[in-house]
């Protein structure tokens, strides 16, 4: 009791397939993954923050913010790493 069989493994996968559809699928399992790696990234850069900030000791100005980090879009993603034109507002404009 409490294992999957073929069965019940094949009888779940046909179930996923009908509530989300085969073309979804593989956009899901791609966000999926993204975020996993996002993730992953954030996590490691924690850690080494933590351990950066242990080895420097106490701040010397308690009152100045912290650096701000920018996240780097992973490999291969074309979309997040162009620069992005602002809008002009024509329509105020002579």
């Amino acid at each position: 009791m409490g294992r999957l069989g073929p069965t019940e493994i094949i009888l779940i996968l046909v179930i996923v397939v009908l509530l989300f559809g085969a073309k979804k699928l593989p956009d899901m399992a791609r966000s999926l993954g993204k975020s996993a790696r996002i993730l992953k990234s954030e996590a490691k850069a924690m850690k080494a923050d933590d351990s950066k900030d242990a080895a420097a000791g106490p701040p010397s100005d308690p009152e100045q913010p912290a650096a701000q980090r920018t996240i780097q879009a992973s490999p291969g993603d074309v979309t997040s790493s162009r620069p992005v034109a602002e809008p002009t507002d024509r329509t105020t404009q002579r």
